[in-house]
């Protein structure tokens, strides 16, 4: 018995909830997925799973097992890797997906220097404004911009990412500057779904403050209330790689420079360990270094 095999089946089994979806997954009969299965548990010399018409479950030896069989199968793919890195030019269709200010303003330039670095690599971009089953979606990769991720996935800090508070002169004429963080009470704020939608959050002098705002445009998309903000609609919160060029030119302008918002980490998100082939592993490479621990643009 190809015992490698074996434990890969019985972690896909799980992943997918079925035998006939790990089946569908593998390119597998049911048949043999089951063979599989009864042989790993005859090896190991305990059930790993209850089976039933609706349901599948893990036994208390299964719930044991689980972990180090997925151990084993990164250990195996880890060692494989080792051995063609030297030798393997990176190649291939990668799947990726982000959020649509980043991946216009940032990820697709970078990814255009990445395919003509390698030309015999492709990148399918997706730009969701939400979170993806990666699995489900068949994504490859998912950079994205958070604080709280999903600890069932694989995730590798690529850089950081920085805001600040902004508006458009124009609407500053009208309505005053605020001095204070408090003040953004007072003012129309443009506010974004995904992230601090009714509190803005900030460090003052190592002293944490959250401010509650609110206003009469919130969207889902982050350059949406740019644009709104250029308008001299209201006050936005914005990442620097988005605000700062046009902060520079004079369109924006910045408040409250003794509030520090609150830093996000930029992350590349995969599924699995055994998901990560080299060309992954080269994708990866080249967006922590072209970004950079201290992000190209805020230097």
């Amino acid at each position: 018995m190809d015992r490698l095999t074996a434990m890969h089946v019985f972690v896909t089994v799980v992943d997918r909830g079925s035998q006939s979806a790990a089946a569908e997954q593998l390119d597998m009969s049911r048949a043999m997925v089951s063979r599989y299965l009864a042989e790993l548990e005859d090896w190991l010399g305990a059930r790993l799973l209850h089976r039933t018409t609706r349901r599948l479950s893990l036994t208390s030896a299964g719930d044991e097992a689980l972990p180090r069989c997925r151990q084993m199968l990164e250990l195996a793919d880890d060692t494989l890797a080792a051995s063609r890195a030297p030798h393997e030019t990176p190649q291939g269709l990668l799947r990726v997906t982000v959020s649509t200010g980043f991946g216009q303003m940032v990820l697709a330039p970078a990814l255009a220097d990445y395919v003509a670095r390698y030309p015999k690599t492709a990148v399918d971009l997706l730009l969701l404004d939400r979170a993806v089953n990666l699995v489900e979606e068949r994504i490859d990769l998912a950079v994205r911009i958070s604080n709280d991720l999903d600890p069932n996935l694989i995730a590798r800090k690529l850089s950081v990412c920085r805001s600040v508070v902004c508006a458009a002169p124009s609407y500053l004429v009208r309505h005053g500057t605020p001095q204070r963080a408090e003040e953004l009470a007072l003012h129309n704020c443009l506010t974004y779904s995904y992230f601090g939608k009714s509190l803005w959050r900030f460090e003052r002098d190592g002293v944490p403050i959250a401010v509650p705002v609110g206003g009469n445009l919130s969207a889902n998309e982050s350059t949406v209330l740019l644009q709104a903000a250029l308008a001299g609609a209201g006050i936005t919160l914005q990442p620097t790689y988005a605000a700062l060029p046009l902060i520079r030119s004079g369109q924006l302008v910045e408040l409250l420079p003794d509030c520090m918002p609150d830093t996000l980490g930029i992350y590349g998100v995969y599924a699995s360990r055994r998901q990560l082939s080299p060309t992954l592993k080269s994708l990866l490479d080249f967006l922590a270094e072209r970004f950079g621990p201290e992000p190209y643009w805020d230097r």
